[in-house]
C-alpha cells in the first residue's frame, strides 16, 4: 500500500498544561465509498472541543461560516467561528492533487489526516463538515455537538465507532435555491438564486444527475436514503510520548492548528491486493 505522508503538527490549547503532558495522536480517516460517478466530498474540516461548539440547528439559518462551506467547499469563515480558547481546530483532510485542482476525496478515495493533541482531556467531542459537489449547498454535519465522544474526561481514548453517512444524512444549508445553477464545481454557470432558509434535511439531489463537472465528471445517479456515502474511523497511534510544555509564546496564542495528511488514492483494481497513489 502506497501512503503519501505530508507530515504531523502538534496543536496546542491554552488550559491544564504540566511542565510535560501526554501527547494524543489522534488519526482520522476519511473515506469516499462512492463510485468514481457519485458524488465528489470537499475536504473534511473537524473540530475537537469540550462540546461547547453547535455547527447548526435544523429549523435555524446557517451561519456565515458553514453557509460558506456548504456552497464552496471553503472553511475559512467557519474555522474563524470556531476560534476560541480551548477548541483545536484539524482542517482540509482530503487530497493533495484531485479534483478541478482543488484537495477534495472523490469516489473510492480515502483520506488520512493525523494531529497530535496535548491534553486531549479538554478535546472530548468532535464536530466535521463536509460539502457534496456539484451542489449548491448539500453537506454533512452533525447537528448535536456532543454526538461524537473522542477522549474521556480523564483523557483516555474513547474508542469511538466509526461515523457512517449515508444519503438520509444530507443536509441543505438553505442558503441556495437547489437549481444547479452557480453550484461550485460544476460545469453549469449561471448566477446561483439566494433562498434565505434554513437548515434541514435534503429534499434530494435527482436534478444533479447528468451534471457535468469542471474535472470532466459527469453525476451517475442520485443518492439513496441508505446509501453509505462516506465514513470516518478514529484511531490512537500508540507511539505518542510524553511531550514537554511548549515555550510561553506558543500559549499566547488561540492554539495552533495541526494539519498532517496522508493520502491514498485507489485507482487500480484491488485484486492484487495493492492501492494505487
Amino acid at each position: 500500500m502506497n501512503i503519501r505522508t505530508m507530515g504531523r503538527i502538534a496543536a496546542v490549547g491554552l488550559f491544564g498544561l504540566s511542565a510535560s503532558a501526554q501527547a494524543a495522536v489522534l488519526q482520522i480517516t476519511f473515506e469516499n465509498t462512492g463510485a468514481s460517478d457519485d458524488f465528489v466530498l470537499t475536504p473534511l474540516w473537524v473540530g475537537l472541543h469540550n462540546g461547547d461548539f453547535d455547527l447548526f440547528d435544523d429549523g435555524s439559518a446557517a451561519s456565515a461560516g458553514l453557509a460558506l462551506l456548504a456552497e464552496t467547499g471553503s472553511a475559512a469563515v467557519l474555522s474563524e467561528e470556531f476560534a476560541a480558547m480551548g477548541r483545536l481546530q484539524l482542517a482540509g483532510i482530503g487530497n493533495a492533487d484531485g479534483f478541478a485542482g482543488a484537495p477534495v476525496v472523490e469516489g473510492g478515495e480515502t483520506a488520512v489526516g493525523e494531529i497530535t493533541i496535548m491534553n486531549p482531556a479538554a478535546y472530548n467531542f468532535l464536530s466535521f463538515a463536509t460539502m457534496l459537489i456539484p451542489t449548491n449547498d448539500a453537506f454533512f454535519g452533525n447537528e448535536d455537538p456532543t454526538a461524537y465522544r473522542i477522549f474521556n474526561e480523564d483523557g483516555s481514548f474513547a474508542n469511538p465507532a466509526p461515523i457512517e453517512l449515508f444519503g438520509s444524512d444530507i443536509r441543505d444549508a438553505g442558503s441556495e435555491v437547489n437549481d444547479t445553477f452557480g453550484a461550485a464545481f460544476s460545469a453549469i454557470g449561471g448566477a446561483d438564486s439566494r433562498e434565505n432558509g434554513v437548515v434541514g434535511l435534503h429534499p434530494g439531489l435527482d436534478n444533479f444527475v447528468g451534471t457535468g463537472t469542471a474535472a470532466g465528471q459527469t453525476i451517475g445517479r442520485a443518492p439513496g436514503d441508505n446509501q453509505l456515502l462516506a465514513r470516518i474511523t478514529f484511531t490512537l497511534i500508540p507511539d505518542a510520548a510524553d511531550v514537554p510544555e511548549p515555550a510561553t509564546a506558543v500559549l499566547l496564542g488561540f492554539g495552533l492548528m495541526g494539519l498532517g495528511l496522508r493520502n491514498k488514492r485507489r485507482r487500480k483494481s484491488m485484486a492484487n491486493g495493492t492501492v494505487a497513489s
